[in-house]
């Protein structure tokens, strides 16, 4: 019984009683046998090159001996062309059941994470999620607005109308120059009688003229340094 069937069969035997054998023992069993194989290729080869040698060392001395060299040469050529092929099948079928394998384990741990998805979701209420949600939007805007209160510039003493103060100063202004005005005393007219011709003013007369008027206008002017001084300060 060659190695291939006595690995096939203890295969076999092995995993009728496991119900089938699992992907990476069929693996090894594929790679075992792809080494197996890669020796005889070697062996194959070196007996091709040994049967040449001998063809060439008979040659036309001795042709049956010649010939006989080459038709082994031949069947060994055979052999590792039947074996290339197995290879290649043998590759082809561990390269598919890798991927299998492969997509396999990917299905299973999808599976895993589906399963752990439901287990997370099964607990959770859709409607709860909605009102849950809307509750945060609508603190969300609470929080907004009261952002927006606090940075808002304070408008304390704001609410009086500026065009009824302004006309309330000029008011006030109005009294002010007309009480300055009626403190204006205009000098009183001398009881004795003027010269007939023009002459010399006696010095009294002059010097009432000239104290009189100089005191109304030194009032005037104090009158209104107070004025400028409340309209400065009403500005």
């Amino acid at each position: 019984m060659s190695k291939i069937s006595k690995l096939f069969k203890g295969g076999g035997s092995a995993s009728k009683g496991r119900g089938g054998p699992s992907p990476q023992e069929a693996l090894a069993r594929l790679r075992e046998t792809e080494e197996m194989l890669s020796k005889k290729q070697e062996y194959l080869e070196t007996r091709i090159e040994r049967e040449l040698a001998v063809a060439r060392q008979h040659g036309t001395k001795n042709k049956r001996a010649a010939l006989q060299a080459l038709k082994r040469k031949k069947r060994y050529e055979k052999q590792l062309n039947q074996i290339d092929g197995t290879l290649s099948t043998i590759e082809f079928q561990r390269e598919a059941l890798e991927n299998s394998h492969t997509n396999t384990e990917v299905l299973k741990n999808m599976g895993y994470a589906a399963q752990a998805m439901k287990k997370v979701h099964e607990n959770m209420d859709l409607n709860k999620i909605d009102d849950l949600m809307q509750d945060i939007t609508e603190q969300q805007d609470v929080a907004q607005e009261i952002s927006d209160a606090i940075s808002n510039r304070a408008t304390f003493g704001d609410e009086f109308d500026e065009d009824e103060l302004l006309a309330e100063l000029e008011e006030l202004e109005q009294e002010e120059l007309n009480k300055g005005m009626r403190d204006v005393r205009l000098p009183s007219v001398p009881s004795t009688s003027l010269p007939s011709r023009p002459g010399k003013m006696p010095a009294c007369h002059f010097t009432f003229l000239m104290i009189k008027p100089c005191s109304s206008t030194r009032k005037r002017a104090e009158d209104e340094d107070e004025m400028k001084k409340l309209a400065a300060w009403a500005s």
